[in-house]
């Protein structure tokens, strides 16, 4: 996967926001699409990409029943280009690209990939919004690390919460491998394979470990490995939060990250739990249109602003 990791090691990230909800059901379409209007309303040109690619569903969420064209249209090569597909959301500043509904889609081709990746760098948008699918398929993987940031979605329930845990792992030790392959490194990959199975080889079980050995086999690599994680810095927001207790969860998974993955996240956020999410899907009309002063309304401005700090 040349051509993937050089992309992310270059101007990769551009103007590209993941939304990641390793767990379904966390609520991560919904923050999407309200926090796409919430970037719109600060005069950003932002257009919301559903990236669910065999169970889309962002278009429901700002009422759109149909459109002409969808990403399935884009993937099986129908449209040539990415921004014929955009559809007029009707709210200034914001359009969307309708995800697919193809079975077996979601196991793209690597040059399908690619050519999805290209043109999503090459959208002449200030902001490009990944509503990405639930899981940790290497689909799901490569397009959180393609973006400049990523907002990472769980909900205080513990399942939620070890699923945001499992992404990150995931997506460090991915990413770690297009690199040391990158960098022709068959002694530090193997490495790294031992370090998944660190129950029998526990000097390996933190990425502090695994790079106090891998510096042992190259040094010099090492250290720019050690530079890539240090710029995995992933939002974190915990939804639907009803007690302090329930606020306080995200720290855990700061903390399994720090400890274990040598990662920081660099923010920690919360949603409120909110009856006019409900209300408002029910309705397929956006939060933010519907009730713009209500908790989770406030929550989502709270976090459009620190994504444009």
């Amino acid at each position: 996967m040349k051509e993937l990791r050089t992309t992310t090691s270059m101007e990769k990230q551009k103007n590209l926001i993941a939304i990641i909800g390793p767990k379904g059901g966390v609520g991560k379409t919904s923050i999407s699409a309200n926090l796409a209007i919430a970037l719109s309303r600060m005069g950003k040109k932002v257009v919301a990409v559903d990236l669910d690619l065999g169970a889309s569903n962002l278009h429901a969420v700002f009422g759109i029943r149909d459109s002409k064209y969808s990403l399935d249209d884009f993937v099986q090569n129908r449209v040539k280009k990415l921004s014929d597909i955009i559809v007029d959301t009707g709210l200034k500043n914001l359009g969307i690209i309708r995800g697919g509904d193809v079975p077996g889609i979601t196991n793209m081709q690597y040059q399908k990939k690619m050519k999805l990746v290209r043109h999503l760098l090459g959208l002449d948008f200030d902001l490009v919004i990944l509503d990405l699918a639930a899981g940790v398929s290497h689909d799901v993987v490569d397009f959180a690390i393609i973006a400049k940031k990523t907002l990472l979605i769980t909900t205080p329930e513990v399942p939620s919460l070890l699923n945001a845990y499992s992404f990150i792992k995931v997506a460090v030790f991915r990413r770690l491998t297009f690199f040391f392959k990158y960098k022709k490194c068959p002694d530090i990959l193997e490495l790294l394979e031992r370090a998944k199975d660190f129950e029998n080889y526990p000097l390996l079980k933190t990425m502090e470990g695994f790079f106090r050995e891998a510096r042992e086999i190259n040094a010099d690599v090492t250290d720019s490995a050690k530079k890539i994680l240090s710029g995995i810095t992933p939002f974190l927001v915990v939804n639907r939060v009803r007690t302090g207790k329930d606020a306080n969860t995200g720290k855990v998974i700061q903390g399994l990250m720090q400890n274990y993955l040598g990662i920081k996240s660099s923010e920690l956020m919360t949603i409120r739990e909110d009856i006019a999410v409900e209300k408002a899907i029910a309705r397929m009309k956006p939060v933010m249109t519907e009730t713009p002063h209500s908790p989770f309304s406030r929550d989502i401005e709270q976090i459009a602003l620190k994504l444009c700090e």
